[in-house]
């Protein structure tokens, strides 16, 4: 079961849940936070409010209260902001890193977590450069206060082709078509697993082949839908898919919900409306990742 939860949002809207809802809640496994959801730049329109403007980043939370960040745009600023405000102790935050272009890493310097003594953050990436990559963004001139100077541990993990064990998740990384590569993962405990896929483009026979087993019978798929079919014709070698192949992706690999991801910073809410419609037409559960929501399952 799948329960789409955002209190502060659901009490704007006029929506309640009901207390068998809020118990359903309570004992998933696994609650997903959008926190970014746009691809390339952010959006800071109000043309694009419903969907969201920020770059990528999710919040993974297990029942146990483990927290898992996938990816640090823009998005994970808020995120930050949210974690300090309702610790009650020490953090202890794994962030998985698919690459390290701009709109994946743009958020870390004003990620707060990092600002406090007692928290750990550990930054996974595949290969070894994640310290190296993340010190560039923060020297001088970019920004003021350069890595070393944070206050908080920070730790470093290549992951490369390995799995990653974590307080009984199951973390497989594995390699993605994108221009000078990208890692999407598949994260799996008890036979529920989510898929994040963001930065593909398809067309490669072998990367399609890794996604697709990879995504096998996963319980919810996160994958790259920045363009329409009709735009992909033009942007040929980009490193992107479209909302058509994600639904193929799914159908073949028997998911049970898809989350499209990676909005083009050109598609407005209206846009990304029509989008999520038309993708209805050839798999059965489809939503556009939308900041501010949560998925529980």
């Amino acid at each position: 079961m799948t329960i789409l939860v955002n209190g502060e949002r659901a009490k704007s809207e006029g929506v309640f849940l009901d207390e068998e809802t809020k118990r359903m809640n309570d004992l998933c496994r696994f609650k997903l936070g959008f926190w970014g959801v746009r691809g390339s730049t952010p959006t800071p329109k109000i043309e694009y409010l419903s969907f969201g403007g920020n770059t990528p980043c999710i919040e993974l939370r297990t029942i146990e209260n483990e927290i898992l960040v996938l990816d640090a745009g823009t998005g994970i600023s808020p995120l930050g902001a949210a974690l300090v405000e309702e610790a009650k102790g020490p953090l202890n935050i794994k962030v998985f890193i698919t690459h390290f272009h701009w709109d994946h890493i743009q958020g870390i310097p004003f990620f707060l977590p990092l600002y406090f003594p007692d928290n750990k953050v550990t930054f996974f990436s595949f290969e070894n450069r994640a310290e190296k990559m993340l010190k560039g963004q923060m020297m001088e001139p970019y920004f003021p206060v350069n890595l070393d100077l944070l206050p908080a541990r920070l730790e470093f993990q290549a992951i490369e082709h390995r799995l990653v064990k974590i307080s009984g998740l199951q973390i497989s990384p594995f390699p993605m078509n994108h221009p000078q590569g990208a890692t999407g993962y598949r994260i799996e405990k008890e036979g529920i697993a989510v898929v994040y896929a963001s930065d593909h483009e398809h067309g490669d026979k072998e990367m399609d082949e890794i996604i697709r087993e990879n995504s096998s019978d996963a319980s919810v798929l996160i994958y790259d839908a920045q363009y329409t079919p009709e735009e992909y014709q033009d942007r040929l070698g980009w490193g992107h898919s479209n909302w058509l192949e994600a639904t193929r992706l799914a159908h073949d690999s028997r998911v049970g919900k898809l989350v499209l991801f990676h909005h083009d910073p050109s598609h407005e809410d209206s846009k990304m409306t029509d989008i999520v419609l038309e993708a209805r037409k050839h798999f059965p559960w489809v939503k556009a990742a939308c900041e501010g929501e949560f998925l529980s399952f």
